[in-house]
């Protein structure tokens, strides 16, 4: 488990374990994406597998980041695919 298990506050994060991390987090979108799902949590059991090895592989700062960090992309998306539709037909109608 490493610097995720321990309390020792100068632990730090070695590479391979930030690896890891990241792999398990994009393994656990990757299945919320395949289920049509934007917000971590709210696919039931349906990731239940890569959800686990996902908070046991990041400390939970991390994973309320990325969580929070998913929700807001998939916000910016929508508000620029409507700004984009919004210049298209104002481009259309000039």
């Amino acid at each position: 488990m490493g610097w995720f298990g321990s309390k020792k506050e100068d632990d730090q994060p070695l590479r391979h374990d930030r690896q890891k991390c990241w792999e398990s987090r994009d393994a656990y979108f990757a299945c919320l994406d395949a289920t049509g799902v934007v917000k971590p949590g709210d696919e039931g059991s349906k990731c239940k597998e890569t959800k686990v090895v996902y908070e046991q592989n990041c400390a939970k700062s991390w994973v309320d980041y990325f969580n929070k960090r998913r929700v807001l992309a998939e916000q910016q998306a929508n508000v620029l695919a409507q700004v984009n539709s919004q210049a298209s037909e104002a481009k259309r109608k000039s």
